[in-house]
Parts: structure tokens; sequence; C-alpha cells
């Protein structure tokens, strides 16, 4: 500690290695603030959330969800995308672009592996309607409009906000047997991957 001390440049290094810590640390509670605000808000627009599991994919494997709402509709499987910038994208498009400021950077169609999850889903609680949309932050501009199954985050509370109180209790009478069952499979997948490590 003494020759740290008694060296400006090891001080230095030092002084600057905590900043960039402090700052990755501030970053990581930010991203972490911001999903749970997401995660609320999600909350207070739907029946019931699943957040963050898996499930058989029906191929013999499994598929990551990161969200699952249960509406006065049926369910609603989501895919959450945090970008910046203007998005460019279409579906026949296999990969989708993103400028922001000086970057530029693409990322693969996310509608194919959004139909992979609502199918999964599907196959677990077939009597359920099941829609899926890959939801993009505020922080996203679409010039050339929405390509399908996309919508941003505001306008999809808002749609299911609207819905909410009306049809909660039916909907909760007529699906809550088919969730458990979605529920139910989701903890069994964790479980046998717990078993298989």
């Amino acid at each position: 500690m003494e020759q740290i001390i008694n060296n400006p440049v090891a001080l230095a290094i030092t002084g600057t290695g905590l900043i960039v810590v402090l700052l990755v640390v501030l970053w990581l509670l930010h991203r972490r603030r911001m999903r749970r605000t997401v995660e609320q808000r999600l909350q207070r627009t739907c029946i019931a959330m699943l957040a963050d599991f898996v499930i058989p994919d029906g191929n013999g494997g499994e598929i990551h969800i990161q969200y699952a709402l249960l509406s006065s509709g049926g369910v609603i499987v989501l895919d959450l995308k945090d970008v910046e910038g203007h998005v460019f994208g279409s579906d026949g498009m296999e990969d989708w672009t993103v400028i922001a400021d000086k970057r530029r950077f693409t990322f693969s169609n996310p509608q194919h592996a959004l139909y992979d999850r609502v199918a999964a889903v599907k196959r677990i609680i077939p009597e359920v309607p099941v829609e899926g949309y890959v939801v993009f932050s505020e922080s996203a501009q679409f010039s050339k409009g929405l390509p399908s199954r996309v919508i941003v985050l505001d306008a999809l509370l808002a749609e299911l906000d609207k819905y909410r109180g009306a049809h909660t209790g039916s909907a909760l009478d007529a699906f809550s047997g088919y969730w458990d069952r979605l529920r139910d499979a989701a903890v069994t997948t964790r479980f046998d991957m717990l078993l298989r490590k």
C-alpha cells in the first residue's frame, strides 16, 4: 500500500480504476432499476405475469421467454428490446439495423424468435389465445413504420390498460387453470435443468 501512495502513477491508475468500477456499478444499477420499472408497469396492466423463464420448445429443448402476461384476451408473450436510435427493419429482412449518433449495429430479425416462443406457449396451453409482440423502448424510432408484431412499450401498456379492468374477473376464471399449467411447465423445466447440471 505504501508503494502505491508514494508512486503518483500507480495512485492515478488506482483512482482511474476506481472511477471505472464506480461507473460500471452505477450503470448496472440503472439497468436493474429500469428493468424493475418496466416489470412494475407491465404488472399494473395485466392480471398475472411470468418473467424470465424457460419452457420446453416442443423439439426436446428449452426456449427462454422474457415475459408472459395473462390478459383479459388470453396470454401475451413479450420480447423486449432496449435500443436507442433509428431502427430499420421489416418482416422480410433477416437483419435489422440501428443507427444512433455515430454508432451503427445490426441484430437478427426478432420476429422469428418471437414466433418460436409463441408456438412453445401454445403447445402447453392450446386452449388459450396466445399472441406475441416484440416490444421496443420509447428510445427506438421506426421512421419507415412498425413491422408486424412490433410495438412500442407505451403503446402496449396503454392498450393493455384499456382492457384490464373490464374483464379481469371473467378472464381469471376462464384462464387461471391454463395459466397454472404454463407456470408449472416453467418451474418443472427450471427444476429439470438444475438436476442435469
